[in-house]
């Protein structure tokens, strides 16, 4: 049964998108149990972050075959809601890549915050080779996170990336050993400092970087955080941890 399964544990969920004799392709249905699986997490005041993976042998083959060739633009945006639901999500998000991930299913990992992979992910665009336009959003994500000529590479070059050359080229942020039940375990555990951190602190900060990721003054940066970082100071979080950091120091004295 195709489906979006969604699993919580210690404030780290796992969204797992859920059809392996099909590799996981993108059905306007998985689209919108992906977009739901997102909002229910963040609506969920006990999750602070989010990991996303699909179920081996892929991550995510790409958008249904039969759905892309019947869509047009409504059908397109509704295959699309799933990504930009994670694309969009406020918590810190996590691509757990342990196998292909194709055309929206690339864009379903340029989605996610950071990519962690294992020796089977592989990056390919493959809108070009299936004779369409790249849609999604999947040119500014990749740039952005690659720049011009890699994204060029893959998209008008046809190469795709294997675990090492993501990692080199800052497409993944680091490549674990195992299969896909120690990938997502490694996701579970790179996610863990915004699991134990405070959910509104992490929100806002998630926030301010896409805020400030966009500007080209320093000055504007400094004024943006400002106000946050105030509030944050004001909170008994931190007067808690400060007042703990202290008296660390008095012992060592």
């Amino acid at each position: 049964m195709a489906e979006v399964l969604l699993e919580r544990s210690d404030r780290v969920a796992v969204i797992t998108v859920h059809d392996p004799e099909r590799r996981n392709a993108l059905t306007v249905d998985l689209s919108d149990q992906l977009a739901a699986a997102v909002k229910s997490c963040e609506e969920d005041a006990d999750v602070h972050a989010v990991v996303v993976t699909g179920t081996p042998p892929a991550f995510c083959a790409g958008a249904d075959l039969t759905a892309l060739g019947e869509a047009r633009e409504e059908g397109l945006r509704r295959i699309y809601a799933g990504f930009l639901a994670v694309a969009h999500c406020t918590l810190p998000t996590i691509a757990a890549v342990g196998g292909a991930a194709v055309g929206a299913g690339l864009n379903l990992a340029l989605a996610c915050d950071v990519r962690i992979v294992n020796g089977k992910a592989k990056f390919d665009a493959r809108f070009l080779q299936l004779g369409i336009h790249p849609g999604g959003g999947m040119t500014w994500m990749l740039q952005r996170l690659v720049g011009p000529q890699t994204a060029t590479a893959m998209t008008l070059f046809n190469q795709v990336l294997g675990a090492d050359t993501a990692v080199s080229n800052g497409l993944a942020w680091a490549r674990v050993d195992g299969g896909h039940d120690e990938l997502v375990a490694s996701a579970v555990e790179f996610a863990r400092p915004s699991a134990e951190a405070s959910r509104e602190l992490v929100r806002t900060i998630k926030a301010t970087m896409r805020t400030t990721a966009t500007l080209a003054d320093h000055t504007q940066a400094v004024d943006i955080e400002l106000a946050p970082q105030v509030a944050s100071i004001g909170t008994r979080e931190f007067q808690a941890k400060l007042a703990a950091m202290k008296a660390r120091i008095s012992s060592r004295e």
